[in-house]
């Protein structure tokens, strides 16, 4: 009887000349940045931000001149307030012209946004021309505007038979349609912006099908373009409603509240209230009111839309 004995094959390694192969780094150390990465940004918003509102929030409870200490008074101010005529009308005013931003800057930037993301001829050129008012500051388009809209040197005085007798700051129909022309033609491009990013990220696979199906041009943009466009319409939204309501610059350049009180936001009024009464107390507790208000409105515009319920394909690192 005879024992066949086999001898055991080598392990598999390299070649001799061969290079070793470094192994692939763990996929499970790659991650969102830690909160290290977001310290300084914190503490920034924290000294800046968080810190400066708790004070206004402590102050709306206190009477303060600016000079002398300031007395605690409880709820005093929110109950001159919630009886003071002008601070009511200041929220209607805020509402209405709010409003008049969202209805009137959203159709024009998503109109001139989708036009600015194709390839017409000079479109580039007149892209630039158009971006040039948000080069500018809110302080610098009032001052224009102001000596564009004067009453005795500016436009009207040269187009009576179009403005009357050229004083558009006289009533408070024509006043408040200024200031919302004025706040759509500076605020407008920074929109169409957003809109013009978005739309240049819509797959153009889309309009290709669609296009071989049979679909014009408006029906591409009604069925493809706008639907694409929902979650850059929601943020658009949401800063004009927020930039609406703490409006102030505007008002105070061209208006200064007038005629009388027909143009008194709540921004302007907290202004009349803390640096021209003296009363910071109360000035507070409208600004704080108004960080209230935004908030809550922005919260009820994403709950509504949906938005916080949205997740992009390439969230997040992989």
């Amino acid at each position: 009887m005879t024992t066949q004995t086999t001898s055991a094959r080598p392990a598999a390694g390299p070649r001799e000349g061969t290079p070793r192969r470094t192994p692939a780094p763990s996929t499970s150390k790659v991650g969102r940045p830690g909160f290290v990465w977001a310290l300084p940004a914190a503490v920034f918003f924290t000294l800046f931000a968080i810190v400066p509102l708790i004070m206004v929030a402590v102050l709306s409870f206190m009477s303060w001149d600016g000079i002398s200490p300031p007395e605690f008074v409880g709820t005093d101010n929110w109950s001159r307030l919630a009886d003071d005529p002008v601070m009511l009308q200041s929220v209607w005013l805020t509402l209405l012209l709010t409003a008049l931003g969202v209805v009137l800057q959203t159709p024009l930037s998503i109109l001139l946004g989708v036009w600015a993301a194709g390839y017409q001829r000079n479109r580039a050129v007149l892209s630039v021309v158009y971006f040039v008012p948000l080069l500018l500051s809110a302080t610098a388009v009032s001052v224009l505007w102001r000596a564009l809209l004067d009453p005795n040197f500016g436009i009207p005085a040269s187009a009576t038979w179009l403005f009357g007798d050229g004083n558009l700051f006289g009533e408070q129909a024509t006043a408040i349609g200024v200031l919302a022309f004025v706040s759509t033609w500076q605020f407008t491009p920074f929109h169409t912006l957003i809109y013009q990013g978005a739309a240049r990220a819509v797959p153009p696979v889309l309009y290709q099908a669609a296009e071989i199906d049979g679909a014009g041009r408006y029906r591409q943009f009604f069925h493809i373009t706008l639907p694409q466009l929902r979650t850059s319409m929601i943020t658009s939204m949401i800063l004009m409603t927020v930039g609406g309501l703490t409006t102030f610059e505007t008002v105070l350049i061209l208006t200064q509240g007038g005629p009388g009180t027909d143009t008194t936001i709540s921004a302007y009024y907290m202004y009349d209230k803390a640096f021209k009464s003296f009363d910071y107390g109360t000035g507070s507790a409208i600004a704080l009111a108004l960080v209230v208000a935004a908030t809550v409105v922005s919260l009820v515009v994403v709950r509504l839309s949906g938005y916080d319920r949205m997740r992009g394909s390439t969230e997040g690192v992989s």
